[in-house]
Parts: structure tokens; sequence; C-alpha cells
């Protein structure tokens, strides 16, 4: 069995890559705290890459920036290179195929655009983050109750 689910914050604007025969694709890290403080008296937090493929990694880098809090499912992947100067480098990520959107916050520079029905215009779904902001809910997107409590980096 090879599943992972994983809560945390994005820590950068994530960017859409074109690939080869219109595939899309997009990495992200995401920092997850941990459940103790250090000797310091500090909770120290893990990072962990993403890679989310096709129309989903369209909706995170639409709707997704820098500390927004996302839950990522999926299955963890390995793989190794060789870089320029023929050291071979490691990689383990999380191939996400299922990302949910807990508490949003726009992109460095962008404000959240979407296209919607007449009816949505006119009543658009709302919600609320953790930092009492109230912001549109993507199309297709359910945002939780506020369950803050447990939750890392809120």
């Amino acid at each position: 069995m090879n599943q992972v689910a994983l809560v945390g914050r994005i820590t950068k604007d994530p960017e859409l890559r074109q690939l080869s025969e219109g595939r899309v694709q997009t990495n992200f890290i995401i920092a997850i705290n941990r459940n103790f403080k250090n000797a310091n008296g500090d909770v120290d937090a893990d990072f962990v890459s993403c890679s989310v493929w096709g129309k989903l990694a369209t909706n995170v880098v639409k709707y997704c920036g820098k500390g927004s809090l996302i839950g990522v499912g999926g299955r963890l992947q390995s793989r190794s290179y060789e870089r320029d100067d023929g050291k071979r480098v490691y990689v383990v990520e999380v191939v996400a195929d299922e990302v949910r959107f807990l508490a949003l916050k726009e992109r460095e520079g962008k404000t959240f655009q979407r296209q919607s029905n007449q009816s949505e215009k006119m009543n658009p779904p709302i919600a609320q983050t953790a930092s009492g902001q109230t912001q549109a809910v993507p199309t297709g997107f359910v945002l939780p109750k506020e369950e803050t409590e447990g939750l890392p980096m809120v």
C-alpha cells in the first residue's frame, strides 16, 4: 500500500509547466509543523515536495499562493538523476491525485478570478479564512467547516 495524506502550507507560489503533448504539471513544497517542540522550545517543520498533474495542477496554480493551507492526498514516488557534476541525486516526492483547498491565500500580484454562470455572479459562494478574511470559493471545491484546532500552522 502506498498512500499519503498531508496537511500543510505552500512555501511559495506554484508555477505551471507546459510539457509535451499538451500535458501540464506543477511542483510545490508544503511545510508541515511537527507535533512536538525541539530542545529550544520551538516547533520544527518538515518540508515535503509535491507534484501535481493535469487540471488539478492548473487549479492549484490558479487558486493557491504562498501560505495557502492545503490537504494533499496521493502516493510516494522516488527517483534519481545525475547532475552536471556527475553526482547522483535521489528525490522522494508526493505525487498528488487529490488536493483540498482549506484556506486560500492570493498569489502575489494576482486576485482570484473565475468564470461562472449568471446565478453565481449574483450570489457567489463565500468562505472565511482562519484570519477572518472572506473570499470566493472556487467552483467545484468545497471548503470544510472551521476545524482549525489540530491543523498545522493555523
